[in-house]
């Protein structure tokens, strides 16, 4: 079956760039694809789509070679097996807090004898022939610690087996670690959260998994890479063309001599 080119990537030494599609749209999605990543993820947890968007939006991606990979709203067998079945070839669990919840998430993700996923790989066994047992070594299933517990059992986490890596997102994981001292966010500056960060890194490396990070900015993830991530997401679909059309606009006011936000001439444009 069809080989994933993450793993083929990350046994050469080298990092990954993942994409990030919150839209539920295959066009969107599409021209995301196109643009040269690594890998893209379907983001089902937080982003505005549902699994009927999921699946032309993988279909949509498929000429781009990229490796597709989906969040999961939650720990939950349904979700994560209907992701698979559709030809999503990593999963992004969130708020794994224990050994336990790891153990249970990487069950879900492969067929026996090495987990319990049921046999149906609908769309999957077509867009990639062969599909069968073997994608138990293909698939990658990325825990995400954000929450205190999760941070105190990180080790036991990462010491799971069949778990291939743990996926940081800074936005609840500062709000899981900080007692709301911190405002949640992206590409962290404070010295406890880099050392935090830093940390959860050191932790992948000593248990042999991949370390990935959610990042705001290139100049970020690079920074991360040098940190030891093996994997950084750079923004995603809708912050991508928010900050696109809000710079045009920005331009094209200051051409003009328009200055002001919407609604400055009545909102009549």
């Amino acid at each position: 079956m069809q080989k994933n080119k993450l793993k083929q990537l990350w046994a050469t030494g080298k990092p990954a760039l993942n994409g990030w599609c919150s839209v539920g749209n295959p066009f969107t999605a599409e021209i995301m694809a196109a643009q040269g990543y690594d890998s893209v993820t379907i983001d089902i947890q937080h982003g505005a789509l549902d699994y009927g968007d999921v699946l032309p939006m993988l279909q949509a991606m498929k000429a781009s070679g990229a490796t597709l990979m989906a969040r999961v709203p939650w720990r939950d067998p349904g979700y994560i097996m209907k992701a698979l079945d559709a030809g999503a070839m990593g999963i992004i669990c969130p708020m794994v807090n224990t050994r336990a919840e790891a153990e249970e998430f990487v069950s879900y993700m492969r067929y026996p004898p090495h987990g319990q996923r049921s046999f149906g790989p609908t769309r999957a066994a077509v867009a990639m022939p062969g599909y069968g047992v073997a994608a138990n070594d293909e698939v990658l299933a990325l825990a995400m610690i954000e929450t205190a517990d999760g941070v105190a059992n990180l080790e036991e986490i990462a010491a799971t087996p069949g778990l291939d890596g743990i996926y940081v997102g800074p936005a609840d994981l500062t709000l899981g670690t900080q007692e709301g001292r911190l405002p949640p966010g992206f590409d962290r500056q404070e010295p406890e959260m880099i050392a935090l960060i830093k940390r959860i890194a050191d932790v992948c490396k000593a248990n042999g998994i991949k370390a990935c990070l959610h990042c705001g900015t290139p100049e970020y993830a690079a920074q991360a890479i040098g940190w030891g991530y093996d994997l950084t997401t750079v923004g995603g679909d809708s912050r991508l063309l928010a900050g696109a059309a809000g710079a045009s606009v920005a331009a094209w006011r200051k051409l003009n001599n328009r200055d002001g936000g919407t609604g400055g001439d009545g909102g009549m444009y």
